[in-house]
Parts: C-alpha cells; structure tokens; sequence
C-alpha cells in the first residue's frame, strides 16, 4: 500500500501543481450526512446508522489559456480532505486526501466533481479485536468520490452556495482481505469562499478543425500486489502484459481494442487451497492459472491525463474464478507523445480483482 500511496501522491502534485499558476482560486466546505448502501447483505450488520462528515477543498479556476481548457467548458481542479464518521464502531472513522476536478454544466449552474485519493481508516479488519468489520482488510484504502451540486458563486461578495448529492467509495481492491468495500450516498450543502477579489473573463477562441490521427499500437505492463478472499492467505505478486491499437475519434476521446495475458499468483495459491479443501468441487490442483483475454475500450483526454475504461473477455480460462467477464478502469498520465504511466482498477462487475500500476509506450 506504501507504493500505492506514492503513486497517488505522484498523480495529484502533476494534476495540481503542473497547470498555469496565474488562475484564480477558492475554498469550499461541505457537510454530508446520509446512508450506507447495501450492495452486498453481508454488510447488513455494520450498518447501523447515518454516516456524516465534512469535506474541505481547495479549488484552482480554469479560463481558456489552454485549449482543453475551453473544450471541457473551464473546469476547476484541486485537492481535497475528507473526514466520516460510518456511526458504526466496527467501522471506525476515515480520513482522506483527494485530487479532483470540477465540470460545469447548464450555464454554470450544475457542478459534477469527480475525485479519488487514498483514506486512512481507524478500525479495520482484525481477527481477535474487529472480527465483523468484513468491509475494510486495511488501513489504508482507496477511495472514489462524486458531487453533483447546484452551485453559485459570489452570492454575498465572495461567498458561495452548493448543495446537491455525493457518493462516497471506499476499497483496498483485494490488497488484503476482507474487502467487501463501503458506498455512502449522502445529501450535502457547503459554502465557497473565492480567494481573489475579481475574475478575468473566459477565453473562447478554440480552432474547431477535426482533429486526425493515425493509428496507434500500445503495450503496456503493470503490476502490483493482491490477495484471494481467503482470510488469513498470503499477498502474491502478479503481472499483466497488454498490447493494443487505438484510434483516436477526436480532441478528447479514442477507442481500443487488444489483449492481457495475467499471471495471476494469488490465483495459483487459490488453486492449490481448493483442490486441498474443498474435494467435492472437483478441483484438482493442476488447473492453470494464467488467463488470457480480449478486450474493447475507451480513453477520454483531459489534458495531459486521460481516463481508460475498458470492458474484456477471457478467451483463455482455464479456472473459474469470479466469470469471464472483467473490467477496468483507471486514470493515464502521457510524459511526451510517446510514453505513460497508469493506476487502473481490475474487477468483475463490483467485485475487484486488484489495483494496477503501469506503465507504457505509445507508438
């Protein structure tokens, strides 16, 4: 998780700081109370009441100097600190730290922030002391945050109104088990404060030429570290080569299509345990436990991020495990045109696999 926590850290300093520095910027404070909810019956008992916090952001204004900026209709970027209280002491309290953007829409008026950072909980998974807390395997987790606020700045001089609806994610992705993970949907209203008197006006000078571009041919390999849902079991390494073409369609978005090979070593510990435990499911221990898959995806452009998600197949599958089925999703930082590095999650449906670090070559 140590590594996980850099990589974070890493991504929210070139987010933030790797911008122009002349844009303006504002404060907002936001209480949130609402409730957990049951996506999985087995957290039933750890529900237990109204989940509440408070999130307190920092916020840099964008307004047309670059021209992503203009055709994402001036977003805001910025960091965020969340506390929550679950209202459940098996669950304890969290305490994060976000990189988030902001994209407006209905003139202005609607805002939607999209956030993820690592939080800090204080009572997870113990087997003598914290046995039902089945949600949290670690301290550390990641964690996904959404807004979408009605918003209007410079109500009262330099003070602002939000309110709207969040969600709230919180996982280790299979670091460590258990992991059955936390979703909060909570009701929130806070006040903005801008910190520079006056505001230039949006530039809007954006060439509309289409955008054209050859085909291009990407491998990528990740890694990172993960477990089975075997209390109690080792962490494994594992490691996934990828190679696929892309095209992009225009300034902001391109579609994939290529192949994983996953080397899996949990899975091959996962294997051997149920071919030793559990006869009557006729497992035999020499099952292969390598995968192979396919897969179609989209990539959206933001800057110099962009955000992948891709849907894939196994078309090699030798052992069952969670469906053939799989999905990621994550976030790229290009360096150049022609090399990356990636966070992406892997799951099958709302069950994660493991989180991914990459990196690649665009060609």
């Amino acid at each position: 998780m140590r590594n996980l926590l850099c990589t974070i850290l890493v991504i929210m300093s070139i987010t933030i700081y790797g911008q122009d520095k002349t844009h303006n910027t504002y404060v907002d404070f936001n209480y949130f109370g609402g409730n957990i909810a049951l996506h999985n019956n087995d957290i039933l008992h750890l529900i237990t009441g109204h989940p509440e916090g408070f999130i307190f952001s920092w916020n840099k204004k964008t307004f047309g100097d670059k021209a992503w900026e203009q055709r994402y209709n001036y977003p805001d970027y910025g960091a965020s600190f969340m506390y929550q209280d679950f209202k459940n002491n098996k669950l304890g309290d969290s305490y994060g730290l976000y990189a988030h953007y902001n994209f407006y829409f209905f003139k202005r008026n609607i805002m939607l922030r999209i956030a993820q950072g690592l939080a800090y909980n204080t009572n997870p998974y113990d087997k003598i002391d914290n046995p039902k807390n089945i949600a949290f395997g670690s301290e550390i987790l990641s964690s996904t945050y959404l807004m979408i606020n009605y918003k209007k700045d410079r109500l009262f001089n330099r003070l602002g109104l939000q309110t709207g609806l969040s969600l709230v994610h919180y996982s280790n992705a299979n670091v460590r088990a258990p992991n059955t993970s936390v979703n909060t949907i909570a009701f929130n209203v806070g006040l903005t404060y801008q910190l520079e008197a006056e505001e230039p006006e949006f530039i809007s000078n954006l060439d509309d030429e289409k955008f054209t571009e050859p085909i291009k041919y990407n491998i990528a390999f990740r890694s990172g570290i993960n477990q089975s849902d075997v209390i109690g079991s080792d962490q494994f390494p594992f490691y996934v080569i990828s190679a696929y073409a892309d095209k992009r369609l225009s300034h902001v978005s391109a579609i994939q299509f290529g192949a994983d090979v996953f080397f899996s070593k949990f899975l091959e510990e996962l294997i051997y345990y149920r071919s030793v435990s559990f006869p009557e499911e006729n497992v035999s221990g020499d099952e292969d436990y390598k995968r192979a898959g396919l897969f179609v995806g989209h990539e959206l452009f933001v800057n110099k991020l962009s955000v992948e998600t891709q849907i894939g197949y196994y078309v090699y599958y030798p052992y069952d495990f969670e469906g053939r089925t799989y999905l990621r999703i994550g976030l790229k930082r290009y360096f150049g045109e022609n090399f990356f590095g990636a966070l992406t999650l892997k799951s099958h449906g709302a069950k994660a696999e493991a989180v991914e670090f990459g990196i690649g070559l665009r060609l």
